[in-house]
């Protein structure tokens, strides 16, 4: 596929006109009339609606992979351009190690390494499943190359963009009077007392601060969790409570556990993080695609 007929397609949708998408890519309007005109040809189906200039349902799936197309082969330039002053011998990329902290990111995060694993079939992809503690650990012990974890870490060497942004929850037995709240919420002040799962002495402050919402003294049970499914396995045996994004519900949803949307906690976001001196090429093509990814969706929702 032409990535040229693509750029001229984005820009259309993007700008919502022709003329303007042309002048975006110094081309004559007539020039992106005829890039989208072999584009759907090529593709056998309508991508725009000409008046006013909107996506089609076929156009809608397009932009998301084009965004995520486009971002990939820039990624691919950037990275071909080092390797013309880089040594013959330069060795193959080892694995990409990609570590998830619960669900990560949600969809999002099987798209972006599905992505990567369509723009890059050539370098293994390995998952690893990261637990509380490893918050950033991972990243600087080599473990992993890219990690998708929240919140984001108190650390210069780690470097973060955001992926989500989500409103808290809670997770609770559903023998809590808090359970009755699933559909009404609740607020922090009715979250306080909770008994919140315990967490390991070595876990990151920032990840405790945001387990408990930032309470200095909060009430814990005498169980400890350091997964997901830990926590579920505490909350639907009625011994402990746990908190999270939203997203969480979708991922776990368990017999016996009911979330609570908090309605006044902050919203929290998912991340996609790296090593802040991490120069790896298949990095950058990694966070490129995530990158697209996140915008593509914030442009939907």
């Amino acid at each position: 596929m032409d990535l040229r007929l693509l750029a001229s397609f984005l820009a259309v949708a993007e700008e919502g006109h022709f003329g303007r998408a042309a002048a975006r890519l110094f081309l004559s309007p007539p020039a992106v009339t005829g890039h989208i005109r072999r584009l759907e040809t090529d593709l056998g189906t309508r991508l725009l609606h000409r008046t006013p200039v909107s996506l089609t349902p076929a156009g809608e799936r397009l932009a998301v992979h084009a965004r995520a197309l486009l971002a990939a082969a820039n990624a691919v330039l950037d990275d071909v351009a080092e390797a013309a002053d880089a040594p013959a011998n330069r060795p193959v990329p080892r694995p990409l190690r990609v570590g998830i902290m619960g669900h990560g990111s949600a969809e999002l995060t099987p798209a972006a390494i599905n992505a990567y694993r369509r723009a890059r079939p050539e370098v293994p992809v390995e998952t690893r499943q990261l637990d509380y503690t490893e918050h950033v650990s991972a990243l600087l012990g080599d473990r992993v190359d890219v990690a998708f974890i929240r919140p984001a870490p108190d650390d210069e060497r780690v470097v973060c963009e955001v992926l989500t942004t989500e409103r808290r929850i809670v997770a609770v037995p559903e023998t809590f009077p808090l359970a009755d709240a699933r559909d009404t919420g609740a607020h922090l002040a009715d979250v306080a007392d909770l008994p919140y799962f315990r967490l390991p002495g070595h876990t990151p402050r920032v990840f405790t601060d945001y387990l408990y919402f930032g309470a200095d003294a909060p009430r814990r049970s005498r169980h400890t969790a350091l997964t997901p499914h830990e926590v579920l396995t505490a909350v639907v045996t009625g011994h402990a409570a746990g908190s999270g994004l939203e997203s969480f519900a979708r991922y776990y949803s368990w017999p016996g556990a009911v979330f609570v949307p908090v309605l006044d906690a902050p919203w929290e976001s998912s991340y996609l993080a790296v090593r802040a001196d991490d120069t790896n090429p298949e990095v950058k093509i990694f966070r490129a695609l995530a990158r697209a990814l996140s915008e593509d969706r914030e442009r939907h929702t």
